[in-house]
């Protein structure tokens, strides 16, 4: 269990503090959507939970195996529903390797990248697309 406290600023922005580190975030509501789009919004950090869960499962699966991926790179693009509710509709994740495409231990990595928790949470009406460019 892992405890995180948010408190709201008012102007739709709020502070969250991740208890077991003592680190901070804010967010804001984005600019379509009443705010001012200053911070992450949190369908953001939705579309960031997605990328940043994934790399770090490739490289928990990279270690273990003893490749090395620094360099890797994820981009993540959210797309809003046009229609109500508001929600997230679709997730382009594009996953950039510093690996040869014909790595043996390509297989791996990517059924780790679409085995990361986060991907297992979303919500199956929002499309989620991997894009993989291996060097």
């Amino acid at each position: 269990m892992v405890e995180i406290t948010i408190d709201y600023e008012g102007e739709l922005h709020c502070n969250a503090l991740h208890h077991p580190s003592g680190n901070r975030l804010v967010t804001d509501a984005p600019v379509d959507n009443n705010g001012r789009g200053e911070a992450f919004s949190p369908t953001d950090l939705v579309a960031t939970a997605l990328g940043t869960c994934m790399v770090t499962i490739i490289g928990i699966v990279a270690r273990r195996k003893e490749i090395d991926v620094a360099g890797m790179s994820v981009t993540v693009r959210k797309f809003m529903s046009d229609d109500l509710p508001r929600r997230i509709s679709r997730l382009e994740v594009d996953l950039v390797m510093p690996l040869a495409g014909e790595h043996p231990a390509r297989k791996a990595l990517e059924t780790a990248a679409r085995g990361c928790p986060v991907n297992h949470s979303i919500h199956p009406d929002i499309e989620v697309v991997l894009n993989w460019q291996w060097q």
